[in-house]
């Protein structure tokens, strides 16, 4: 997969691509992430890529020349052209569903919006999806495109350690995932249930399978409701 990202604060990407899943993803030929520099592709000696709204009110808007002659040399940069996404709080809500759909894609493209928007031009001829983390306001969308690059590229075949562990997480058929314990099976006065102890793995599936339940129907009720499948519920998901 390839995943060019269009940002005006490139700088902001590169800790983030160096660690952890995205490394060595990345090290490991399963995802080639480019940055682009809006800036570079403005009009002018200043580099301005801004200027006030028409009609007046507060900030300043992002012009489309910059963005639209950035998208067109990243997508002329490799085959074949990219599902362009826009990161707007307007945008449709990004879930692990859709980040499985994204995750199905050759190639992508994050456009990171800065100060009070795009021009209205960039949504109506780039062609692109406006795409949401959530009902909230960043001062970018830089954080958005990252919280998208690291579900995705997670999805990828290979890309984490275990196969099944993209699949055993919470939203992954409608449901969370059941508690999790590990070493010391003591600590501070609490101990790990029994059932999890005992090597009956039938008894610990289903043990498993109603903490599940139980925690979702607790803490999401939305999820539950929805209804999980009994191979769902069986497998549990991770908080």
């Amino acid at each position: 997969m390839r995943i060019d990202v269009l940002t005006l604060f490139p700088g902001m990407f590169r800790g983030f691509l160096d660690e952890s899943i995205l490394r060595l993803a990345r090290e490991n030929g399963l995802v080639e992430v480019r940055l682009w520099d809006i800036r570079d592709f403005a009009e002018d000696k200043h580099r301005k890529v801004d200027d006030r709204p028409y009609g007046g009110g507060p900030g300043m808007v992002m012009m489309p020349g910059p963005v639209f002659a950035a998208a067109e040399a990243a997508d002329a940069a490799a085959q074949p052209p990219a599902r362009k996404l826009l990161l707007s709080p307007q945008g449709r809500t990004f879930t692990q569903a859709v980040a499985r759909e994204l995750a199905a894609e050759p190639r992508l493209m994050l456009v990171c919006g800065r100060y009070e928007g795009f021009d209205e031009r960039i949504h109506q001829g780039l062609g692109a999806e406006e795409i949401s983390i959530g009902d909230y306001v960043l001062a970018g969308g830089e954080a958005a495109a990252m919280v998208i690059l690291e579900a995705v590229v997670r999805l990828l075949p290979g890309a984490l350690g275990d196969p099944e562990s993209a699949l055993l997480e919470s939203f992954e058929g409608g449901s969370l995932d059941y508690p999790q314990y590990t070493r010391p099976p003591v600590f501070r006065g609490m101990a790990v249930p029994d059932v999890l102890l005992s090597g009956h793995h039938e008894r610990v599936r289903q043990w498993r399978a109603e903490r599940a339940r139980e925690r979702t129907l607790r803490r999401r009720p939305d999820l539950a409701g929805a209804g999980a499948s009994p191979a769902t519920e069986q497998k549990g998901r991770r908080p």
